[in-house]
């Protein structure tokens, strides 16, 4: 079984439709559709390649999709810090936003600020592009590559530390410790295809 990640679906797409467009390759054991991406478990490998081959970038709707074969998500996350969140955000609110971007592994809200782990660094990305400086809830978002080093993987560490040094007792922006301005490699690797990408050490914000 293979499973296929589904992304950029218009609104109008419905799973009968995914599963009757990839059907066409091969046997479809499951097809679930979440918001504007979605997933496809195929059972042969080589169906699933030929639905890559012949799906990708295909017009439904005039939207032009994208399949591929979904990473496991055991795999290292892309982690965005997300600063002046409303104090009446939840969780699952914050999460369904960024989720117009792609999976989200997962989500915490920290007083006035969140961690949100996305499962694709490209999706990472769009998600900076798209929410940056755009209003939620009344409030104007900050949303930044996290460049934390202490809890890169989704589920570690408290939630009520500094999130450049992991200390308790001072607020992020108050944080003593020198920042070198470091970025991870593939931060840097889109800030060349796809332009600069704000980081809490980049951000010109006053």
């Amino acid at each position: 079984m293979v499973k296929l990640f589904i992304g950029n679906l218009p609104r109008e797409a419905t799973e009968q439709e995914i599963r009757s467009l990839f059907e066409q390759y091969g046997k479809v054991l499951e097809c679930d559709i979440i918001k504007n991406y979605g997933f496809v478990h195929i059972e042969d490998k080589t169906a699933a390649e030929d639905a890559i081959r012949n799906l990708h970038h295909h017009k439904l709707h005039g939207v032009c999709i994208n399949v591929e074969a979904s990473k496991n998500k055991s795999k290292a996350s892309t982690k965005l810090h997300v600063g002046n969140i409303s104090p009446t955000c939840t969780n699952l609110e914050l999460r369904a936003k960024f989720e117009e971007y792609g999976p989200v592994i997962e989500c915490d809200i920290v007083k006035d600020y969140a961690f949100v782990h996305m499962e694709r660094a490209e999706d990472a990305v769009e998600a900076i592009r798209g929410l940056d400086n755009t209003e939620f809830q009344g409030k104007r978002m900050r949303v930044q590559l996290s460049t934390s080093r202490l809890r890169t993987a989704p589920g570690m560490g408290d939630k009520s530390g500094c999130y450049r040094c992991g200390k308790e007792g001072h607020w992020s922006k108050e944080c003593p410790v020198d920042r070198p301005g470091q970025v991870a490699d593939f931060a840097e690797a889109y800030n060349e295809q796809y332009g600069a990408v704000r980081t809490p050490y980049t951000a010109g914000y006053g």
